[in-house]
C-alpha cells in the first residue's frame, strides 16, 4: 500500500511531535497506572475500571501508529516560497462571498492541519480546491455537496500565513 504524503507546515508539524511525545509518555504512564489500580480490584470478568483503561491503552496505541505514521510521510510547506500571485497551500486568502456580499478570510492548510475556528481550511476541501490557483481579482466556483447549488467567491488578497 502506497503512503499519501501529509502536507504541513512547521507549525503543524511542530503540534503533531508535541501531541506524539505527549502519549508516549504522560498518556501512556497514566494508563498503565490506571491497569495497575484496576487489577487491585481483583477479578478481571466483572472489572469495568480494567476494562476501560485497556480500551483506552488501545486507543492511544492506535492514535500513537497513526501520528508516527503522518510524521514519517510529512511534507513541511517551506512558507518563504510561498507565492503571493496565486493561491497555494500556505496562503492566507481574502475572498469576497458574492452571494452574500461579505469577506471572509482562510488559510489554506493540509487536512492534518484543519482549524474551522481559525479558518484554516483543507486544500482538499471543496472551498480549498477552488481556491488553489486562483489570482487575485479571480472569480472561483465551489460546488457545494451533490447538488447543482454554486458558491462564487473573488479573490480579493493573497499573502502568506502568519
Amino acid at each position: 500500500m502506497e503512503e499519501k504524503e501529509v502536507l504541513l507546515t512547521q507549525e503543524g508539524y511542530d503540534n503533531l511531535e508535541k501531541e506524539l511525545e505527549n502519549l508516549k509518555t504522560v498518556v501512556r504512564t497514566e494508563i498503565a497506572e490506571r491497569i495497575k489500580v484496576a487489577l487491585g480490584f481483583g477479578d478481571l470478568s466483572e472489572n469495568s475500571e480494567y476494562d476501560e483503561a485497556k480500551n483506552a491503552q488501545a486507543s492511544n496505541e492506535i492514535r500513537i501508529a497513526e501520528l508516527e505514521n503522518k510524521l514519517r510521510y510529512a511534507r513541511i510547506i517551506d512558507e518563504s516560497e510561498i507565492d503571493t500571485k496565486t493561491v497555494q497551500l500556505g496562503s492566507k486568502v481574502k475572498v469576497l462571498d458574492m452571494e452574500f456580499d461579505e469577506e471572509l478570510e482562510y488559510t489554506i492548510v493540509g487536512s492534518m492541519e484543519v482549524d474551522l475556528s481559525q479558518n484554516k481550511i483543507s486544500n482538499e476541501s471543496p472551498v480549498g480546491k477552488a481556491l488553489l490557483g486562483a489570482k487575485k481579482g479571480q472569480v472561483v466556483e465551489v460546488h457545494v455537496d451533490h447538488s447543482n447549488e454554486v458558491c462564487k467567491y473573488k479573490v480579493l488578497d493573497i499573502k502568506r500565513a502568519d
